[in-house]
């Protein structure tokens, strides 16, 4: 069994949202799984680990007034997907964001997030902070 390592609460993310990098604007994932202080990305080639990235999140439109945010995440951990060898998933961790971002990724935290199941926790490789 794999000990949750994170105090931070961790929610499935249950709206289907691309990530960007925001300098090239080619896709790095989707957002799969989402806490106050980073996310999952399930993402078609690993990610160095320890490296920082300059995203960009398309907002829809019930969530804020403007369709997109830029913010810097840090890549955690790196797993190849159990069930799916061309994908693998990549943890953040949130680096820079603004005041008013950071309430735009709560508000889709708290309503786009759903509670991970006991199952759902005891089965993951997914901690934020290894």
């Amino acid at each position: 069994m794999v000990e949750e390592k994170r105090k931070l609460d961790r929610r499935t993310f249950s709206y289907y949202m691309r990530v960007l990098d925001a300098n090239t604007g080619k896709l790095v994932g989707h957002l799969t799984d989402i806490s106050s202080g980073g996310f999952k990305l399930d993402c078609q080639k690993p990610l160095p680990v320890n490296t920082d990235y300059t995203l960009r999140l398309d907002l829809p439109k019930d969530i804020a007034n403007k369709s997109f945010m830029v913010f810097i995440a840090r890549t955690r951990w790196c797993e190849p997907d159990r069930l799916d060898p061309t994908s693998c998933y990549v943890g953040f961790q949130i680096i820079n964001m603004s005041p008013s971002d950071r309430e735009i990724f709560m508000r889709m935290f708290e309503r786009y997030g759903s509670p991970a199941s006991k199952e759902e926790k005891k089965n993951t490789l997914d901690h934020l902070w290894r």
